[in-house]
């Protein structure tokens, strides 16, 4: 097999003192010759090698090959780990234990992943790395971005010789608080050009709606009979020009019900290019996850590969707790208390084209 391996090349572009800490790249493999790249920068998930049906190897991340362009607005959230609240809440506050909270609002009226600096755009402590593990820590001191608590977060990225890259957080507290944290890895499983032709399957029979500030109405929705209707795979374009519920994202950007039993790993998703022929099952323990088609992507920022990030470019298959979830008492809790472990666990597996 034969690895573009460009993102291996010039590992000083990942070097950079960034707020007096030093970032860097990390190598994973596995003995079936897969390799992902992961960087202490936002715990970023950086490049994906995977085999196609030529047994070429494809990267099926969309990134960069620096860590300058990840400090970009417009591209502060390619792979990385988002948090202290992914996804939105609503006008930027929230009520916990009887006190409102107000957080950032960098989307809109809405709060956004975690706001003007979540945890995408700080430095990780990289305290293990093993060929095929690299493990990750960040203290999120009380008070960041308007959230309670001292939080200890970890996120544990395994490359298997499954072909699998499992992707595990963990957080404690010292204040309740609130908690949804998800990777924002951009896939392309062709390794370029548009996703649309893309073949989708999502396991979930509801969704929530969503008005056009893009924040849930509060309802479960079936996906029966409408443009949500994944339970059987099709192509990801098939009706994505539809006018319903989609006008509001632009095309999907809606949270999809995952069906479950509550918070066992299960197959979530499975997705597949329609070129390369590499499929990804996507398996997780959360209740949730966004799907996002790329529509903001708007062709400003160059990929590792040299092409741009043009619309619908990429998508995200993001697992989570449901979006404002803090002001919606019928959501699942993303509440964390003192004393109790926040846990999550999402595994990405590749299957050769």
């Amino acid at each position: 097999m034969q690895a573009n391996s460009y993102v291996f090349e010039n590992p000083a572009a990942f070097q950079k003192s960034i707020d007096s800490k030093n970032t860097d790249l990390f190598i994973l493999k596995n003995k079936n010759g897969l390799q992902a790249a992961i960087s202490n920068y936002g715990a970023r998930w950086v490049s994906m090698f995977v085999p196609d049906a030529k047994k070429d190897l494809i990267n099926v991340i969309a990134g960069f090959n620096a860590i300058e362009p990840y400090q970009k607005p417009s591209a502060a959230y390619y792979g990385a780990t988002i948090g202290r609240y992914a996804n939105r809440i609503a006008n930027g506050r929230f009520t916990s234990e009887g006190k409102e909270y107000i957080v950032d609002k960098n989307n809109g009226p809405n709060h956004l992943h975690g706001g003007k600096k979540g945890f995408n755009h700080v430095v990780w402590e990289a305290v293990s790395t093993e060929e095929n593990t690299m493990l990750l820590k960040y203290l999120s001191p009380d008070g960041e971005e308007g959230y309670p608590g001292n939080l200890e977060v970890t996120v544990r990225y395994t490359l298997t010789d499954d072909n699998e890259m499992t992707i595990a957080f963990t957080a404690t507290t010292d204040q309740t608080t609130v908690i949804n944290v998800t990777n924002h890895a951009y896939f392309n499983l062709n390794g370029a050009g548009n996703i649309e032709d893309h073949t989708l399957c999502i396991n979930a029979d509801y969704y929530t709606p969503i008005n056009k500030n893009l924040i849930p109405i509060g309802s479960i929705a079936s996906v029966i009979d409408t443009p949500f209707d994944f339970r059987q795979p099709k192509k990801i374009g098939d009706a994505i020009q539809d006018d319903f519920q989609l006008r509001y994202g632009h095309g999907y950007d809606h949270n999809f019900i995952l069906n479950k039993k509550n918070d066992e790993l299960s197959l979530a998703a499975t997705a597949q290019g329609n070129i390369s022929k590499i499929k990804m099952d996507v398996i997780t323990t959360e209740p949730g996850m966004q799907f996002y088609s790329g529509n903001f992507m708007d062709g400003s920022n160059i990929l590792a590969n040299g092409t741009t990030d043009d619309r619908r470019t990429a998508f995200c298959l993001e697992t989570q707790h449901f979006p404002d979830s803090p002001n919606q008492k019928n959501f699942p809790s993303t509440t964390l208390l003192p004393g109790d472990m926040y846990q999550s666990t999402t595994i990405f597996r590749f299957f050769a084209g």
